[in-house]
């Protein structure tokens, strides 16, 4: 019998375009991982102009479907998510806005996706971050730059034509596989480099 615990991970929604790209990346977690979700006022402001189904309602039948899965607001600062207790392994925050890359960036924690951030380095622990934006500011890659050196993995939704993706759907799998495999996390999202 194993008693190696179930991981646990944070999935971030900011403000950003892209929400959609979190909310199926909530959907691809194999269901052995303790899912945990945040969600920030402008990922429901922006999910209000980008998703055609309701963003709240896709994120309760998404946690009806799981075993194990939390919905935070940003404002829950006291969640059991915020300490480093409480023993998070990974964090993704898909998408990441300029903002929220910024106040990571310069160690300011007034929200919790922040608040989580900044306990997953300095626990050592990986965090991944989707920055959406084009182009890159130079404050903007000066930010990802001095993030990445500390180990946190910068992935901003790029395509892969090797894919051959045909549609948005398939370019947003091939984006969130993508994002899994840098988490260490199994997925069959996209068709591998050679394996078609």
């Amino acid at each position: 019998i194993s008693t190696t615990p179930p991981q646990k991970l944070i999935i971030a929604l900011s403000g950003a375009s892209g929400v959609e790209l979190g909310v199926k990346m909530c959907e691809a977690i194999p269901e052995g991982i303790e899912l945990f979700v945040i969600v920030s006022k402008g990922a429901q402001s922006v999910s209000a102009k980008e998703m055609s189904e309701d963003f709240e309602a896709k994120l309760e039948r998404i946690k009806r479907a799981r075993k194990t899965l939390e919905i935070f607001s940003e404002l829950e600062i006291d969640a059991s998510v915020a300490s480093g207790s409480f023993g998070v392994d990974k964090m993704a925050i898909v998408p990441t806005s300029m903002n929220m890359l910024a106040k990571i960036a310069c160690g300011m924690s007034d929200e919790l996706i922040s608040r989580c951030a900044s306990v997953m380095i300095k626990e050592n622990k990986k965090l991944l971050l989707s920055p959406r934006e084009l182009p890159f500011s130079a404050i903007a890659l000066e930010n990802m730059l001095k993030l990445s050196r500390l180990g946190v993995i910068i992935a901003p939704p790029v395509m892969g034509y090797y894919a051959k993706t045909s549609d948005l759907a398939s370019m947003e799998d091939f984006v969130i596989g993508k994002c899994l495999d840098a988490l260490d996390i199994p997925n069959d999202l996209y068709p591998r480099w050679g394996m078609r």
